[in-house]
């Protein structure tokens, strides 16, 4: 996951204003409600008095109350009852939760997951996402893969002519979308289990967002093709555009295992002269969110499951020059972690809460620095006993020097005394000698 950024985590309309919600996402445990003016909040979700979820209580005026003893936590966090202590009791400070700063924006809550600021950064939309004239509905499901790896079944489509058949519902595909009116639709099979190629693709770089258009088509009959139009923007939102449809997708963590998938599918633009009524426009990608969730979807996430590594990164694929928009996303993925202080190569990264990611990992950098200076410090240290060492070890040779210059001298003398009484008798030698 990638620290310092905003993370689609519910629809607005999730988060009702009698009752707190909970949810997991990002690795930890959350309650969202909303205060008496109507205001989101967004906290831990563990009660600090015995770890009960407050997700599971009430609300009380402009607080949340523990399912479990009662305390109350308002929208700071701050603890501000204990009925089991009194009306006047002493409270704590450290009897608190965390609150995490979140926003509403295009009938989503978006979450900011990483360090604390004074000020946070807007929140990103690609004007294709943003000035959507179009209504639609927007469904929501979770499922067990990792969120890159979900991303990345967006990233291209010509999976779909090996992944998205032999069921019946594809039958739709065959008949409607690539059979020929001078068949009547019976040729649509052929048709669409012959485009495998993709052409004319090309991608653009904007930032975050990444562009990438590419043609879907039969290689002996060109004319037989599909045109992608595919936005991405990170962290986690696909938008894909094709004469069929126009989706909107975010993927967000529930942890390391497993992914909230929302989806939002937009009215065909020809329904909306045909049809005043946006609640029946609406009918339309309803039920092919439907059809999504039960059947497409259903069959992507077989392909994901039995895919390894479980998370995309550097190295996990060996891609071809199509894929050109999925090894862009892999590579920036990996400058985004790196950027927020996180190894993008580290294997699985642990749960941790907002903010806790990126600290880790500037705390292993400090600790490397300090282990580092550590090293050096021992290096030199083993240096200056080296060198007393060899000092000690020049004195004593320079001694040893000077004891054997010494002792030479002394036999020089003698020999030369005893040359001087050579002649002499021996009682005067040795006279001489004493």
């Amino acid at each position: 996951m990638i620290p310092n950024q905003w993370y689609v985590i519910l629809q607005s309309k999730d988060v009702k204003k009698n009752k707190p919600t909970k949810t997991r996402r990002m690795g930890q445990n959350l309650v969202l409600w909303r205060d008496l003016e109507g205001n989101l909040i967004c906290q831990e979700a563990r009660c600090p008095h015995k770890g009960a979820n407050l997700g599971d209580g009430r609300l009380k005026g402009n607080s949340v109350e523990c399912p479990y003893h009662g305390f109350r936590f308002n929208g700071q966090g701050e603890c501000v009852a204990m009925p089991c202590m009194g009306s006047d009791a002493r409270i704590p400070k450290t009897m608190r939760i965390k609150s995490y700063p979140v926003r509403e924006h295009l009938g989503l809550i978006w979450l900011w997951w990483g360090e604390d600021r004074a000020v946070l950064p807007e929140i990103e939309v690609p004007t294709e996402v943003a000035d959507i004239p179009l209504s639609h509905a927007t469904m929501s499901w979770s499922r067990p893969v990792n969120y890159t790896r979900y991303i990345e079944s967006t990233l291209e489509f010509y999976h779909i002519t090996f992944v998205h058949r032999d069921n019946w519902f594809n039958t739709v595909d065959y008949v409607f979308l690539h059979g020929t009116p001078r068949k009547l639709g019976l040729d649509g099979r052929r048709r669409y289990l012959a485009t495998t190629k993709i052409a004319n693709n090309h991608l653009e770089v904007d930032g975050h967002t990444l562009r990438y258009t590419y043609d879907h088509l039969d290689e002996d009959d060109p004319s037989n093709a599909n045109h992608y139009e595919v936005t991405f923007a990170f962290p986690n939102m696909t938008h894909v555009v094709t004469k069929q449809f126009e989706v909107t997708a975010w993927f967000t963590p529930i942890d390391e295992d497993n992914t909230e998938f929302i989806l939002r599918w937009y009215e065909f633009p020809r329904l909306k002269s045909a049809l005043r009524s946006e609640r029946l426009r609406r009918l339309v990608p309803a039920v092919g969110l439907f059809f999504e969730k039960w059947i497409q979807d259903m069959q992507d996430v077989r392909m994901i499951q039995g895919q390894t590594p479980k998370v995309s990164r550097r190295g996990a694929s060996k891609f071809v020059a199509v894929d050109e928009l999925n090894a862009k996303y892999v590579q920036m993925r990996a400058q985004l972690l790196r950027e927020a202080g996180v190894d993008p190569d580290g294997g699985e990264a642990p749960e941790r809460t907002p903010g806790e990611a990126a600290k880790v990992s500037k705390a292993k950098v400090l600790q490397a620095a300090q282990e580092a200076a550590a090293a050096e410090a021992r290096l030199a240290e083993v240096k200056a006993v080296e060198a007393a060492q060899a000092a000690q070890a020049a004195d004593a040779a320079e001694a040893a020097e000077a004891v054997e210059a010494v002792e030479t001298a002394e036999a020089v003398e003698v020999a030369e005394a005893d040359g001087h009484l050579a002649g002499r008798p021996a009682a005067a030698r040795a006279t001489a000698h004493a």
